[in-house]
């Protein structure tokens, strides 16, 4: 192919001065690791929105890759699994590294099946921007509504993209009109309209902060040239104006000073519209077909402009303390994990402060161990590239790493572990309980929808059973394996008939282990009806030793049950503060409490009914006296009979 055909499928557009200079960034180099220049974002969407292809154009126009390719075809970058190109669907999410205009992008592909909602879960957490994906002729879809959800709990900043606007039913109106009403307390600022022939076929998109037509030709708008198409696209700018001006002061004062919208520049609409973005107060609307290549480039320029980098993310008051904690130390958090077959387990982390050094010593604080991690690399494409050290603010994979999971916190040693934990216990008020919930509470994985059994075809095959479930588990941890205390067999927790399918189907193709599962059976939940509060003696003589827990106990049926940050969700157990209570509780050590945990999280698991899992239930310990010498492990059957009765 020759350069001057390079130059004509890639416009120059105005987003961005100076981006379209070349046809793609450098290849090899990840553009500039100062904070400022860094965007951490993924992309949610409901499935067969466009994500994936959506991915494969950026990693192309950034020059990352030669050749785009299609989900169809099979041979797209971040859907590399061998399920992913049989299917054509995303199943787990994949991080990948690239330059754009100088500028580093971290991003992250997500699925779109509910099934594999887990994954989407861990990746938010560490993301400081996300691009919603809308198929443009259906609008806001149900899962649209949950990876929504899910953006809104770890208050991620977003652009939302129109996919699919080349389609004949592809409707403007209608997806901005299902953003509002699924979404009422969302601002859209529609930045962008779709520019289309006598025929309907899409030909380009207008800019509407610069008004700038961007076709093969790329003019300006004009009154005199473009009549009608100029008459619409000014209304639309209109109104954006009008939007901002809502939500910026001093656009506010602009218009009302000028009185002439038209005059204010697109420069001056484009911060404002940052402003809107970051403090989620709005959310920018762009359009286009990625699959014809059209839109995609600026949605790219609209990541560097909009979405904010690690400096500029504002966090809750815990995750900014957290941070804060840390100092300079080296602190980062997993998200990911996957097993390669000459690399060995891979995790993947977000590096809050300080530096990751290759060969670094670091200390888990959820299993208060220290590993080494052997390789540190980054992933370019659908392979990693080796390097010496990651800098704050950016996406690493490790090597090496045994004992992590998602959602720990790592930093460089125990030295840094304790003197985060005295900042924010002297210095933010935080009790131990809740320091240590924080640092280990891991990744919040759902409660499973279905089981089924699984059993190898043969003995010879159990051991390598064992130990592909325990790395499937370790990748995913939505995917529950137990072992039925009656029947012997192991049995698999999962969220959908398909994510169950997908788990044989890898058990047989990547470990070359041939199983068969049971029938499927629904994860039925218990709740109770009414609230309830007793008072318990238990009372346990073994050998010489006289073990004695009395404890007054209640149960409160909650239908909302509220996650607080820094709190696991797993066991709902509250202490009354109450003045009659206040003085006992106070008393009660820090092990007695971890075994009352264990002993309420023993009870839930198991209900009254059908032995099913308890939901939607507070536990409440108003009293606890526990006799000099009682065991931990007696407490805690104690509180998991005075709960089951």
């Amino acid at each position: 192919m020759s350069w001057v055909s390079l130059v004509l499928i890639r416009p120059k557009f105005m987003i961005v001065k100076g981006c379209f200079r070349r046809y793609f960034s450098s290849r090899g180099k990840i553009g500039d690791s100062s904070l400022e220049k860094i965007r951490n974002i993924g992309i949610l969407a409901h499935i067969d929105a466009g994500k994936t292809t959506t991915t494969e154009r950026m990693l192309y126009y950034s020059g990352l890759i030669n050749a785009m390719g299609e989900v169809h075809h099979g041979n797209t970058v971040t859907d590399y699994m061998d399920q992913e190109r049989a299917r054509g669907i995303t199943i787990t999410s994949a991080a990948v590294s690239f330059s754009w205009c100088g500028h580093r992008i971290n991003l992250v592909d997500t699925p779109g099946h509910i099934d594999f909602t887990m994954e989407v879960e861990q990746t938010l957490q560490v993301l400081d921007g996300a691009i919603v994906i809308l198929d443009a002729s259906a609008g806001v879809e149900a899962q649209t509504l949950t990876v929504w959800k899910q953006a809104d709990h770890y208050s991620i900043p977003r652009i939302v993209f129109l996919n699919k606007m080349d389609r004949k039913d592809a409707d403007l109106k209608l997806c901005v009109d299902s953003i509002t009403s699924k979404f009422p307390e969302v601002i859209p600022l529609l930045c962008q309209i779709p520019l289309k022939d006598s025929a309907k076929n899409l030909i380009g998109i207008i800019d509407l902060p610069s008004m700038m037509k961007l076709t093969w030709d790329q003019k300006a708008l004009s009154q005199k040239d473009h009549g009608e198409l100029w008459e619409n696209a000014n209304e639309a700018r209109n109104n954006l104006v009008e939007k901002l001006a809502d939500l910026d002061d001093s656009i506010a004062e602009k218009v009302i000073m000028d009185e002439n919208i038209a005059s204010i520049s697109g420069e001056t609409i484009l911060k404002s519209i940052k402003n809107a973005t970051i403090t989620q107060k709005g959310v920018p609307i762009l359009c286009g077909s990625s699959y014809r290549n059209t839109g995609v480039q600026p949605l790219m320029d609209a990541v560097l402009h909009f979405l904010p980098s690690p400096s500029e993310r504002l966090w809750t008051e815990f995750e900014s303390n957290l941070c804060r904690s840390f100092a300079d130390n080296f602190y980062a958090k997993a998200f990911k994990i996957i097993h390669d077959k000459q690399r060995g387990p891979l995790t993947f982390v977000r590096i809050y402060s300080g530096t990751f050094k290759k060969g670094q010593k670091i200390y888990n604080l959820r299993s208060q161990k220290s590993e080494v991690a052997s390789k540190l690399m980054i992933a370019t494409a659908d392979d990693y590239e080796d390097v010496e050290n990651v800098e704050t603010g950016n996406i690493a994979v490790v090597s090496g790493l045994k004992e992590t999971v998602a959602g720990d916190v790592i930093t460089n040693g125990t030295s840094a572990a304790k003197a985060a934990k005295s900042y924010l216990m002297k210095k933010k008020g935080m009790s131990e309980e809740e320091v240590d919930s924080a640092f280990s509470k891991g990744a919040n994985a759902p409660d499973p929808v279905f089981y089924c059994s699984v059993e190898p075809s043969t003995q010879a095959y159990q051991n390598a059973l064992d130990r592909a479930l325990n790395e499937l588990a370790r990748e995913d941890p939505s995917l529950k394996v137990s072992v039925d205390n009656e029947t012997g067999q192991t049995v698999l927790g999962g969220m959908g008939e398909l994510h169950l399918e997908i788990i044989k189907e890898r058990l047989v193709s990547d470990y070359k282990v041939e199983v068969d599962l049971g029938p499927l059976q629904i994860a039925y939940k218990e709740n109770p009806i009414s609230d309830c509060k007793d008072s318990f003696e238990f009372t346990h003589k073994i050998g010489s030793t006289t073990h004695e827990v009395k404890l007054t106990i209640s149960l409160t049926a909650n239908e909302s049950p509220v996650e607080k940050e820094g709190k696991s969700k797993s066991v709902p157990l509250v202490l009354d503060k109450s003045p009659e209570s206040a003085s006992n509780i106070a008393a009660v050590t820090l092990k007695q409490l971890q075994a009352v945990r264990q002993g309420v999280e023993i009870a839930l698991s198991n209900g009254p009914k059908l032995g099913c899992p308890v939901i939607n239930t507070e536990v409440t310990l108003h009293w606890l006296e526990v006799r000099r010498g009682t065991s931990e492990t007696i407490l805690a059957s104690s509180v998991t009979n005075a709960i089951q009765r």
